[in-house]
């Protein structure tokens, strides 16, 4: 009697315990595929926000006024890929006012855009120095 339960009881591990994984990787309460394109459209996101800074940090306007204040636009180009979260919105933000106001023709930087250059180029200086 002994020898059939321990069968028995063997047999059951056997046949149970290869089913309990793909039972439980069937069951998912986000599908892959919702995450998958979430988090691409993070990516792309992230990807246009660096994409508009690098477009503000190489108009003529930007580089005269960065050369005036003796700021590096090669240090601060190279640091837009290290760029994240919060300050990588802040800076796509001013950079994509800075790239509205002079894509319409505007052939002088007033003192507002003037102002967002800079606090643009600072913030990817401090970004910088302090990683």
């Amino acid at each position: 009697m002994e020898t059939v339960r321990k069968f028995f009881a063997v047999t059951l591990i056997v046949l149970v315990a290869p089913a309990a994984p793909a039972f439980a990787q069937q069951r998912h309460v986000v599908d892959p595929a919702a995450i998958a394109g979430t988090v691409d459209q993070h990516v792309a996101k992230q990807d246009a926000d660096r994409a508009a800074i690098r477009q503000a940090l190489s108009r003529t306007e930007v580089q005269s006024v960065a050369k005036q204040l003796g700021l590096d636009l090669g240090r601060a180009n190279a640091s837009i890929g290290t760029l994240a979260g919060a300050d990588l919105d802040r800076a796509a933000t001013a950079a994509r006012q800075v790239n509205e106001t002079l894509t319409g023709g505007a052939s002088t930087v007033v003192i507002s855009t003037t102002t967002i250059i800079i606090i643009l180029l600072v913030l990817i200086l401090l970004i910088v120095a302090l990683k």
